[in-house]
């Protein structure tokens, strides 16, 4: 049976040289692409009430580095427990297959043949100049890149790292994640 997972991406206000805590980063804007509806949305700080029913809705929540990065930082923000919400971090897999972190724009580049538009304190700039198009276009883009890699790898078994030698493949399963269910029930914590 087909599931609809969200995949998930924010960017912060603030920087871990600034805070030690996550969930003191503070949120600019999160971008997120649903498969139910097969649309991308950006969402500012004072919108993700409006993400919220959605990542309820979702079979999986997936991001690069979200476990404990994204979804540390929008606790803060969330009413409910984040933890209990199905999730699927494709850095979290690449480490425990290779035992070692491999940079988001590294996986595409080597598996789609593209990079990222930027980094993500270029998208802190954007936000303290208040340019918010530049920055949810990033954003977005981000959730982008991350849904192709993680699409790339649901085809086809396989994403790819460079190392000095040339192209390397990551052996991946991650067809569960679009065939079945976290969970045979969604974790509602939300208290409505």
């Amino acid at each position: 049976m087909q599931k609809f997972p969200l995949v998930l991406d924010l960017e912060t206000k603030h920087t871990f040289r600034e805070y030690d805590d996550a969930q003191k980063l503070g949120i600019s804007v999160v971008g997120a692409y649903d498969y139910a509806d097969r649309q991308g949305y950006i969402y500012r700080e004072e919108e993700l009430t409006k993400l919220f029913p959605k990542l309820e809705k979702a079979s999986y929540i997936i991001g690069y580095n979200s476990r404990s990065f994204d979804l540390q930082v929008l606790q803060a923000y969330y009413p409910g427990d984040i933890t209990k919400l199905a999730q699927f971090d494709i850095l979290d897999d690449i480490k425990r297959i290779l035992g070692k972190r491999i940079g988001l724009n590294d996986a595409a580049f080597a598996t789609l043949n593209e990079k990222k538009t930027g980094h993500g304190l270029m998208a802190i700039d954007y936000f303290k100049e208040g340019k918010w198009d530049e920055l949810e276009k990033y954003c977005l883009e981000d959730v982008m890149v991350t849904k192709r890699l993680f699409e790339y790898g649901v085809k086809h078994d396989e994403i790819f790292f460079m190392n000095e030698t040339g192209k390397v493949p990551i052996r991946v399963n991650w067809k569960r994640y679009m065939e079945e269910a976290g969970t045979d029930e969604t974790a509602l914590t939300l208290p409505f």
